[in-house]
């Protein structure tokens, strides 16, 4: 009976073993071989340098492909609500492509 107990007992600590073995074996060797991991580099993004009018004497602007009423806010620094102020009859989830947007009087 004693010899059952201890294969009871001796099982799950034989399993335990092994799992913590692999888990260490596996730990080594991908510590061990750091140039198989590529390295990240990081390179600044410069904007191109704008050539046109300053964002304040533009009158209008035209839609491009993907534009939305924030990213022209940003890109010409005329307050989103100074673009719907001045564009009454705009509706700002449906802006199309070539449509001319009032920024100015």
């Amino acid at each position: 009976m004693a010899d059952r107990n201890f294969a009871r007992l001796a099982a799950p600590l034989a399993m335990f073993a092994a799992a913590v073995a692999i888990v260490v074996v596996v730990q080594a060797s991908s510590s061990s071989s750091p140039s198989s991991v590529p390295a990240v580099t990081r390179t600044a993004v410069t904007q191109p340098a704008r050539r046109d009018r300053p964002a304040a004497a533009k009158r209008s602007y035209v839609v491009k492909p993907g534009d939305t009423l924030s990213v022209i806010a940003d890109e010409t620094g005329v307050a989103l609500e100074e673009i719907l102020r001045r564009n009454p009859d705009v509706d700002p989830n449906a802006l199309q492509t070539g449509q001319r947007l009032k920024l100015s009087p």
